[in-house]
């Protein structure tokens, strides 16, 4: 009975904070709070629920209607972890938008957005709770549809049309193969409802299952971002308001994750081992790439965007490890890659949602996103830049940070992986390949990750302000602040305390992969068993914080001891220049220039040179150089298909001759065409 009193309310609150942005959409600053309120009073309903529904029994809500809608609510452990993942991205991001909004007062209609804040939210809630795959559709095109309207908001901005024009495009071809999955599972059920779609899994042929698969991956993917279907994260990101962004990217495309959780262990039953395997190729490729491109990226936005592709690819090797492990039989094995897999859902959440909120603050203080005009913020926005650095260093995977706990658990549950093919063979030699690249990947990616933030940080807060846009900016509003520094602590929290996380991860894996990890031993078959003690799986992040503190202080204890005279400060070594000046700092795209080099056959840089000259051809007035990273997935493969696209649609335009005639002419054909069909079935 709580439970439906909690879900009731975590219901009515996202619709009040809707229904109250738009009855006071004169008044920009009632209609913000009451929007943002109430969507984080409704995310506190969705904590206390979840964890109720985690530690309890499964919540399941019908409501009458049409038997063949059968339109209800169902919620198991996975899915209240996805709905406490998004409550509580909701509750910091909902009270720094208090803050955040106020950019747009007087300039954007703040009503709209709230109404569209509060809509968005409530469908990724029942995303994760729809119980019927018509029933999962209507809200998936929910949810598609209002974050379209929130890409597009500053729709005065061509390049942001551009970027809602992309992501629209992307994300109905998503539905239109995900729509193919669901009609393999109802054609073999008979029903639409999800709990019809098990027995489904079990008696379909195996091509059916393959095709039921390869459909929810390419459907799901495209929402999820994950090469090559990637393309419209780079531009919806930059595009959508920052607070949007922080939810876009920290928990929308991870809705597509829990489906693919839920379609390949609960409806297939994760028993053929490609599907793992392709899911970990995909899964590394998306985390080598989206890194690289973050890499080399000048627009803060645009290269968080290419990040969440390299987190989505880490959250997808664990996935598919799990996948590989489950379809080989070891079940302990797959389920601690499953909860390396959901712990890096939730820290990715966390920390990226940090950066976003931290990016919005940026812009909001300095009216630009390019790093390059920035410098010297660490003094101007002292308190932001501590918070941001904790998302950095997380994201870094750094410890005493949560991104370093859940890719650490990645990387040890696939070298796990390995221990049966060098001490009993009872892996194949393909998997330990597999594997082994996999986890090489993924090693590298983290140092590319380091590398990418150093550079963002260091060149965006450190050193003197390279713009008159640094050079004014001041610290951000209170709300902001708050809402960064909830997941700053969170981030914090996540490192040094896994001991608590991880049991209630175990608590949700085991309930589709059918096995505890604690206190459990990794069987290999007939060949052996390994104890694993789960101190193995915990890992103790407290001792890797005392030893960070302790090298921390070092350098310090030697100052005191060899140099106790208070040092004499001088001006910054300029490189001979008698003033430093922001023209002698390093550049952003000078820092990432050594990875430019070694993946050039990757980035495929293209530079361009112009020279004015004076009336002397020998004298140059001007001289302009630019360098710029060639998109290969838009140059090579999307590209190619648009432009196929328009020339067909230029032949079929024919028919479209503005002729009122011809139309009626069309539709009387039609209508002969089809009374013929009609006319033969009845005399059949």
């Amino acid at each position: 009975m709580l439970d439906n009193y909690l879900f009731l309310g975590l219901f009515s609150f996202y619709l009040l904070g809707a229904a109250s942005s738009v009855i006071f959409n004169k008044n920009d600053r009632i209609s913000a709070y009451l929007s943002f309120i109430s969507a984080a009073v409704a995310s506190i309903f969705g904590i206390i629920f979840s964890f109720s529904v985690i530690f309890g029994n499964t919540f399941t809500l019908s409501i009458p209607g049409s038997s063949f809608l059968d339109f209800g609510f169902f919620v198991d452990k996975l899915s209240a972890f996805f709905i406490l993942v998004i409550s509580i991205a909701v509750f910091a991001v909902s009270i720094y938008s208090t803050g955040y909004v106020r950019e747009y007062f007087g300039k954007k209609n703040i009503g709209y957005l709230g109404f569209l804040y509060n809509i968005f939210v409530l469908s990724m809630i029942l995303v994760v709770t729809a119980s019927n795959a018509i029933v999962f559709l209507i809200v998936w095109e929910l949810m598609s549809v209002i974050s379209y309207f929130l890409v597009v908001y500053e729709h005065e901005k061509p390049e942001t049309r551009k970027a809602g024009f992309i992501y629209i495009v992307m994300t109905h071809i998503g539905t239109g193969f995900i729509i193919l999955s669901f009609l393999i599972f109802a054609g073999t059920s008979g029903s639409f409802g999800f709990e019809t779609f098990h027995a489904a899994g079990a008696v379909m042929p195996p091509l059916m299952k393959d095709l039921a698969f390869l459909f929810a991956l390419i459907g799901f993917g495209a929402k999820a971002g994950i090469v090559p279907l990637h393309i419209w994260l780079p531009y919806a990101h930059p595009a959508a308001p920052s607070n949007v962004s922080a939810l876009m990217s920290g928990v929308m495309i991870k809705t597509a994750i829990f489906m693919l959780i839920r379609i390949s262990f609960d409806f297939l039953g994760a028993g053929t081992a490609w599907w793992g395997y392709l899911v970990l190729a995909l899964g590394t490729i998306s985390a080598i790439l989206g890194i690289l491109y973050a890499v080399v990226e000048s627009d803060i936005k645009r290269m968080l965007a290419f990040s969440s592709i390299e987190n989505v690819g880490i959250i997808l090797i664990g996935t598919g490890a799990s996948m590989i492990f489950f379809a080989g039989g070891m079940t302990t094995l797959s389920a601690i890659a499953a909860i390396a897999a959901l712990y890096h859902l939730l820290n990715h959440s966390v920390f990226k949602g940090l950066l976003f909120m931290g990016a919005g603050s940026i812009l909001f203080s300095t009216h630009t996103k390019n790093i390059e005009e920035l410098g010297g913020l660490i003094k101007k926005m002292p308190v932001s830049a501590v918070l941001i650095l904790a998302g950095v260093l997380s994201i870094s995977a750094l410890p005493p940070f949560s991104g370093f706990v859940s890719e650490w658990l990645t990387f040890q549950s696939l070298l796990l992986g390995l221990i049966p093919v060098f001490k009993y063979g009872g892996f194949n030699t393909f998997a330990m390949i597999a594997l082994s690249i996999s986890a090489a990947v993924l090693a590298l990616t983290g140092a590319l990750a380091a590398f990418c933030f150093l550079k963002t940080f260091g060149i965006g807060f450190l050193a003197l302000p390279r713009s008159k846009h640094a050079e004014h900016a001041v610290e951000v509003n209170k709300p902001m602040l708050l809402g960064m520094a909830l997941f700053a602590i969170l981030s914090v929290l996540l490192g040094i305390f896994p001991f608590y996380v991880l049991p209630v991860l175990d608590r949700i894996v085991q309930t589709f992969v059918g096995v505890s990890v604690f206190s459990q031993s990794v069987s290999f078959g007939a060949s052996g068993t390994i104890a694993i003690p789960a101190t193995l799986i915990t890992l103790s992040t407290p001792a890797l914080l005392v030893l960070v503190l302790i090298f921390a202080l070092i350098p310090f204890i030697c100052l005191y001891i060899y140099n106790r005279k208070t040092p004499a400060i001088y001006e910054t070594w300029g490189c001979g220049q008698p003033v430093s000046t922001p023209r002698n700092e390093y550049t952003a795209q000078a820092f990432s220039k050594p990875v430019q080099i070694w993946f050039k056959n990757l980035y495929r840089p293209v530079t361009e040179t112009k020279a004015t000259y004076s009336p002397s051809p020998f004298l140059k007035e001007s001289f302009k150089f630019e360098s710029r990273i060639e998109q290969v997935f838009e140059q090579y493969i999307y590209n190619p298909v648009v432009d196929v696209v328009l020339a067909k649609s230029r032949r079929a335009k024919v028919i479209q001759t503005g002729s009122i005639h011809a139309y009626l002419s069309y539709i009387f054909g039609t209508l002969v065409i089809l009374f013929m069909f009609v006319i033969a079935g009845g005399s059949k």
